[in-house]
């Protein structure tokens, strides 16, 4: 009996300690990995509102096609992250279990037609740091890690200099810079994306 009361102790004891351990391992995936993990499955899908939208004036829709490698076949599945600053140019930063994190943010994960939808606001620049108007766009496929794909910039920015857009073109990548047009006071804006071209390294 005293053998069957230490073996069930014993159990009870790993049991405990690789639940502290398990949630010590998760609370350290939580704040070292990319906010784009971040996300509440129950209601991801493929449109997604980024906070304060309703109370700003130049509401922004952005919508488009993701495609396979091959720029023809619609990607399904496949989750896209954007962070973005507020309409002063600043970046508003919170925390949550010790993870400093952007407010305006959202996610969306691509339907079996590959489109997605956000609703947004024109960010501001920040002219301290010389930043342009910028929408920080984050890429996960299933099965691969995340990768960073270049800023969507905006057609209008007074910031968008010739010689800036001159580079862009010379890139190849002149459908990052975002065409907007109004309707029913909403500026609208068609991005397409190809996965894997012009992807940047994440840090």
């Amino acid at each position: 009996m005293k053998n069957l009361m230490y073996i069930f102790c014993f159990i009870c004891f790993l049991s405990f300690n690789y639940s502290i351990k398990a949630q010590d391992n998760s609370l350290d995936n939580y704040l070292e990995r990319h906010p784009l993990y971040d996300y509440n499955e129950h209601t991801l899908n493929n449109t997604d509102t980024i906070p304060d939208f309703k109370s700003k004036k130049s509401k922004l829709k952005v919508s488009g096609t993701i495609y396979e490698s091959d720029g023809t076949t619609p990607a399904k599945n496949v989750i896209l992250f954007i962070e973005q600053a507020d309409e002063n140019g600043d970046f508003d930063l919170k925390k949550h279990n010790n993870k400093r994190y952007v407010k305006h943010r959202g996610w969306v994960k691509t339907n079996a037609d590959g489109q997605y939808t956000f609703y947004t606001f024109l960010p501001g620049n920040d002219r301290r740091y010389n930043q342009l108007q910028q929408l920080f766009p984050v890429i996960k496929e299933p099965l691969k890690a995340e990768y960073e794909i270049e800023s969507f910039l905006f057609d209008e920015d007074p910031m968008l200099t010739k010689l800036c857009r001159k580079k862009i073109t010379k890139k190849g990548d002149a459908s990052r810079i975002l065409k907007l047009k109004k309707e029913n006071g909403l500026y609208v804006a068609q991005k397409d994306i190809v996965l894997n071209y012009h992807t940047k390294t994440t840090k």
